[in-house]
């Protein structure tokens, strides 16, 4: 008996096998049809140029001021980082007292580290960066007192956070005042914020006007095929069937409009590069921009691919469901 219907399927085994070659063959429409659109594409090679053109120029302006932002944080980062708290020290205070006082803000959970410039460390750098040595010579006493440097740990180098902490350090008996220049960090952190918003402004405006364009383009795609899209109606072609290669024709657009964008972001980079070490140089940097990461490069193609499947989907769902064969 099992030699007889050895040879035989159940009908599930069927079932998985009929499956499987639907989808397969549905794999492989798909992608013919994709190849297909990309073909009809360069039939028109001036004008589907001058739009993937286009939409790439439209990305590449968030984009640049994406990396503008980007680049502004690099730079802010390292002030915000180096925010210090100066504790003046009393003129009365001795020697051990003042050491006292570091030991013990050293303590402070909130303390990363602590920095003594004695008065006459002090005296001779500002010796040599004021000019006025000679002068200062002629000097009886020493003018400067002791300085506590702090340096706050990361936890607690926010303009509030660092502005409690110089309260709290102030009230030490052996501190005359305390100072920490907070403004122009929140001045800063202002600017940053209003940055951060306009480019988010202006890259949905943007992203909004690449969405139609490539919409409108694929809206005229299909009124000059709009003989052939009512044919194949008349034999029986389905709405997805003929979806398909317009939908294919729109991730192409965003496929090669973010490829643009990349291109115009890296040679603006290589452009811009050798100024920027020139004015690097001058201050004694080591700074360098920042371009796209590979992460970033993959949200920018996802993102010009997403647009463009958006423009199509809208265009063909709006207008091919209003060809029929009986409106000819």
């Amino acid at each position: 008996m099992s030699l007889l219907f050895k040879g035989r399927q159940t009908g599930s085994e069927r079932v998985k096998r009929s499956l499987f070659a639907n989808l397969y063959f549905f794999v492989l429409m798909v992608i013919r049809q994709g190849v297909q659109s990309l073909g009809e594409m360069w039939r028109t090679p001036l004008a589907s140029i001058m739009t993937i053109c286009v939409l790439g120029l439209s990305l590449t302006l968030p984009a640049t001021l994406y990396l503008v932002v980007k680049n502004v944080q690099q730079v802010s980062s390292g002030f915000q980082e180096a925010a210090e708290i100066s504790l003046f020290v009393k003129d009365e205070m001795s020697v051990q007292q003042t050491q006292t006082l570091v030991k013990r803000l050293a303590l402070y959970p909130e303390v990363e580290e602590v920095t003594l410039i004695d008065k006459e460390a002090a005296l001779q750098e500002f010796k040599q960066v004021s000019g006025f040595g000679q002068a200062l010579d002629y000097l009886d006493q020493n003018p400067l007192p002791n300085v506590v440097l702090v340096t706050p740990s990361s936890r607690h180098r926010s303009a509030a956070a660092a502005q409690a902490l110089l309260d709290k350090l102030a009230k030490e008996r052996e501190v005359e005042f305390g100072k920490l220049d907070i403004e122009w960090l929140e001045r800063l952190n202002a600017l940053l914020s209003l940055l951060r918003e306009s480019v988010i402004t202006i890259a949905v405006l943007l992203l909004t006007s690449v969405t139609l364009i490539i919409g409108n383009t694929i809206r005229l795609s299909i009124m000059d095929k709009k003989a052939e899209i009512q044919v194949m109606k008349l034999v029986g072609a389905t709405n997805s069937f003929i979806h398909t290669p317009f939908l294919w024709t729109g991730i192409w657009y965003g496929i090669m409009g973010g490829f643009i964008a990349f291109i115009c972001l890296a040679a603006m980079m290589w452009w811009l590069e050798a100024a920027v070490t020139r004015v690097a140089g001058v201050y004694q940097s080591d700074f360098a921009l920042l371009g796209l990461t590979a992460q970033e490069l993959g949200v920018l193609l996802i993102t010009a691919i997403a647009l463009g499947f958006i423009g199509s989907y809208l265009s063909v769902n709006r207008y091919i469901k209003e060809i029929e064969p009986d409106k000819v």
